[in-house]
């Protein structure tokens, strides 16, 4: 008999399985979402289900959701990212229901997906920092030719604002940063 935990992993998996957009040969959806998890047993070994959950459905069925579908520019780009934290939540609060949850475990990963309560609450700033992990280890080195200087310097600020302090100071020891990089990471 499988648990709650394992039914609902292996629901978002089946769904971010349907990814048309290849990476190293596998859906990307389904590839980051067992890159978050591998980065939140890293960090947060003794993570909560509605945490672990939340990690593996940070991008759940992402691509349903096209960013070309929003206006260009930062106010079009937050309101995809607005209806993408919603729409993930809403998909995994459905997934984590059929997999046995009860409404507060739900209520609970919808809170992380949905990025309420940044730098206040304990288990969605763990996956903040678990996103900015994936980010700089798996996606920033291949992302960064794509930026100008000064783009790039913006993005790795924001990035770091977005972490915790403990978040920010592991990362500065585990990654190689070059300044003006680094700098980001110790404000």
């Amino acid at each position: 008999m499988t648990t709650p935990l394992a039914r609902a992993l292996a629901a978002l998996d089946t769904a971010n399985a349907a990814d048309p957009t290849r990476e190293d040969g596998e859906p990307a959806a389904l590839l980051y979402g067992r890159r978050m998890s591998a980065e939140l047993a890293r960090l947060v070994p003794d993570a909560s289900e509605p945490l672990q959950i939340a990690a593996r459905g940070q991008h759940v069925e992402r691509w349903l959701l096209p960013r070309k579908d929003y206006p260009e520019g930062r106010t079009g780009y937050l309101e995809w990212r607005r209806e993408q934290g919603r729409r993930h939540a809403e998909r995994v609060g459905a997934i984590m229901r059929a997999a046995g949850y009860d409404e507060d475990a739900i209520a609970q990963a919808g809170r992380m997906l949905r990025k309420e309560g940044i730098k206040r609450d304990a288990e969605v700033q763990a996956l903040e920092d678990v996103i900015c992990f994936v980010f700089l280890r798996h996606y920033f080195a291949p992302f960064a030719p794509t930026q100008s200087s000064e783009a790039l310097l913006k993005i790795v600020e924001k990035t770091a604002r977005k972490m915790s302090a403990e978040g920010r100071a592991r990362a500065l020891a585990e990654f190689d940063l070059p300044e003006p990089f680094a700098a980001a990471f110790r404000d």
